[in-house]
């Protein structure tokens, strides 16, 4: 694809100094903007001011290497209007995915008129990922999202074994194995109950992640590549940053159907970076649209480059319009 003219980006994500360059997928596709003469920009959603109807950032020009402990370099501070300074906006903090991070979404949904902003801040905003994956139940493990500990209870019967996650957690944080004893339910209803003001998700437990969980990165609707996360000893939870191991893998057809099915929402919603999680080859359990994260991983197995197939989708984005 033919390269647009340098753009002018804007990052907004966490501290730069707290990242781990090594497997950060941020930092990935900063590299990736910076080899194609991009300009970067970096700040914290917290930096956002609305004033007389535009959006500001009160962010820093970075340089970024790939250097362990001397990873950036920052300018000093400018008041970047987003709508008339910059080209492109990416979105990236991690969640929690809270009111702070929902008024994050109403801003820059704010520039979208004049800045592409990536992914999609109304689209994030109405895709949580364990709310927007329901509207794929026909290839998900039987769910359920509540409070009430008889329901939990009755779900436990019926499956035997379970898992209890918050609905807005990210990382593997606070996610349960629950046995066909249900030893501590009610205590963990309790506390659940307790810690978060939203309801909690349920699901049959699956013995296939004991093999692996598979994160699938999808650009723009298409598939860029996966890799298998294995869990480590005595955990059930495969997520890297708990301590899960990256492991090269292929699609099977029932992953390859749910890419296929989901493809084109995504890319109609601009969702143009995008993890799904797949256990056991076919159980779809997330759709994970606020920060991916992956293709660290997957390029290094796969000797691809899907930082490039973001800023080739970006451009072609930018591209169509500038023609409409």
């Amino acid at each position: 694809m033919t390269q647009l003219n340098p753009l002018t980006v804007a990052v907004q994500m966490d501290p730069m100094e707290g990242i781990r360059i090594g497997g950060d997928s941020t930092f990935h596709i900063m590299l990736a903007a910076q080899a194609r003469g991009h300009s970067l920009y970096h700040y914290l959603a917290t930096d956002l001011t609305y004033r007389d109807d535009r959006v500001l950032a009160k962010a820093r020009p970075v340089k970024v290497q790939k250097v362990e402990g001397d990873h950036y370099v920052f300018g000093d501070p400018e008041m970047l209007d987003l709508g008339r300074d910059v080209d492109v906006v990416l979105m990236r903090q991690d969640p929690p995915f809270d009111l702070s991070y929902i008024t994050a979404t109403h801003l820059l949904e704010r520039v979208q008129a004049e800045t592409l902003v990536v992914n999609d801040p109304a689209s994030v905003r109405n895709a949580p990922e364990k709310l927007f994956v329901l509207d794929y139940a026909r290839f998900m493990p039987p769910t359920m999202i509540t409070r009430d500990l008889d329901e939990v209870r009755s779900f436990l019967a019926r499956h035997g074994e379970i898992v209890v996650k918050p609905l807005y957690g990210n990382a593997g944080n606070a996610v349960f194995h629950v046995g066909q004893s249900g030893a501590n339910l009610s205590a963990l209803v309790e506390l659940f109950n307790a810690s978060w003001v939203e309801p909690f998700m349920v699901q049959a437990f699956i013995p296939g992640v004991a093999e692996g969980d598979k994160r699938i990165v999808l650009v723009d609707g298409e598939v860029a590549g996966a890799i298998n996360r294995i869990p480590g000893k005595g955990e059930i939870r495969s997520n890297l940053a708990v301590g899960g191991s990256a492991a090269k893998t292929v699609l099977t057809e029932r992953e390859l159907e749910i890419c296929e099915v989901l493809g084109p929402e995504l890319k109609r919603r601009g969702l143009l970076f995008v993890g799904i999680d797949v256990i056991g080859g076919e159980w779809l359990t997330e759709i994970n649209v606020t920060s991916p994260t992956g293709i660290v991983s997957i390029d290094a197995f796969n000797g691809t480059d899907t930082g490039g197939m973001i800023w080739d989708a970006i451009d072609a984005r930018l591209a169509a319009r500038a023609a409409a």
